[in-house]
Parts: C-alpha cells; sequence; structure tokens
C-alpha cells in the first residue's frame, strides 16, 4: 500500500456509507464497546452524535474514503496528562500495514493537539496479537497484562496494556524537558 494514500482527517456525514461498510463487520466491531451498525441510518446517527463531536475522532481514510477510525480519549483535571487511544479498520485492509500507518501519522498529531499530554496508552485484549504489533511497531512500551480488567460485550477480559511516553518535544511543541523516548526526528517511519 503507497502510504501516501492513507490520511487521517475528521468524520464527514457524506462518509455513511464507507462507515456501514465496515461498521456492521461484527469482526471489526467485537474488540469495541460498540454494538454492530446495521442500517444506514444507524450510521449517519453514529457519525453524527458520536464520532463528529468527539475531542479526538479520526477517520483513517484511503483516497479519502472512510475504512476506520482511531480514537483519543483525552484525561481531564490530573489526569490530563495522558489520553487512551483505539483503532479499528476495515477486515478487507487488515494485514497490510495500514493501521500501523495510521497511528504513526496519528501519535505525533496527538501529542500536539493536547498540549499537557505525556502519555499516549493503549489496551488491547490479549488475544489480539494483531493490535498488539501495531502498537509495538510504532514504539509503544508493553507495561504488562491487566488481569480481569474489564467486561466486553459480557465477557471478563484480560487486557494488556502500552504505553507510549513523550519527554523531549522540541520538535512538536518547541519546549524542551529531560529524557529521550520520542522526538520527531527519531519517530520511526512508516
Amino acid at each position: 500500500m503507497d502510504s501516501s494514500r492513507i490520511t487521517l482527517r475528521p468524520f464527514k456525514l457524506t462518509d455513511v456509507d464507507d462507515f456501514l461498510t465496515w461498521g456492521s463487520d461484527d469482526q471489526v466491531i467485537r474488540p469495541l464497546r460498540w454494538t454492530t451498525i446495521s442500517t444506514m441510518e444507524e450510521a449517519f446517527n453514529f457519525i453524527k452524535d458520536v464520532c463528529i463531536p468527539h475531542p479526538w475522532r479520526r477517520s483513517i481514510c484511503i483516497d479519502d474514503r472512510s475504512i476506520g477510525f482511531i480514537s483519543v480519549f483525552p484525561g481531564s483535571g490530573d489526569d490530563r496528562c495522558r489520553a487512551d487511544m483505539g483503532y479499528a479498520i476495515a477486515t478487507k485492509y487488515w494485514g497490510q500495514g495500514i493501521t500501523t500507518i495510521a497511528v504513526k501519522m496519528a501519535v505525533p498529531l496527538v501529542f500536539k493537539e493536547l498540549p499537557d499530554l505525556v502519555r499516549l496508552q493503549a489496551h488491547t485484549a490479549i488475544e489480539n496479537k494483531a493490535s498488539q504489533r501495531v502498537l509495538e511497531k510504532v514504539g509503544f512500551c508493553k507495561e504488562g497484562v491487566l488481569r480481569k480488567y474489564t467486561y466486553l460485550k459480557g465477557n471478563i477480559k484480560d487486557l494488556a496494556m502500552y504505553s507510549f511516553l513523550i519527554k523531549i518535544v522540541t520538535e512538536i511543541r518547541g519546549e524542551e524537558t529531560e529524557g529521550t523516548q520520542f522526538t520527531m526526528s527519531s519517530y520511526p517511519s512508516a
């Protein structure tokens, strides 16, 4: 896949057909907290009521066609130093490196747009090896396993916890702090 064809952008109401294609796929939705989207009206309302107003939810696009999403949930108050990330793409694009490219594109944007952020974290089900590989390729560090951590669609799940810490942000925010996990120049290319 030519990475120049992959973009991130806010959702638009005109994404409804593409969104319904992947949002109605049980394999895509299985690891998410959403229920499967089954009608055009549900897809339209989900984009209008959930995706568009969300503070950081982007459509993963190929040639400007929505094939998935990345969401970031920033903390507030004393937790504003961290945010949670989640993502999914249509099954026909699995195994092509697209999610890895999209997450690599998102990370510097998130740190730039959330000025208090120093920790971006992601949880993934232990059995979701593909998602764990995405996070590791992007530079997230596995911190451990959260045993019996959450219910997901009626089942209690163990989750792997990953984090991406930023300590040098010179090229993103124009400021410098001690430490070295991430700079734009050291960020892995797609």
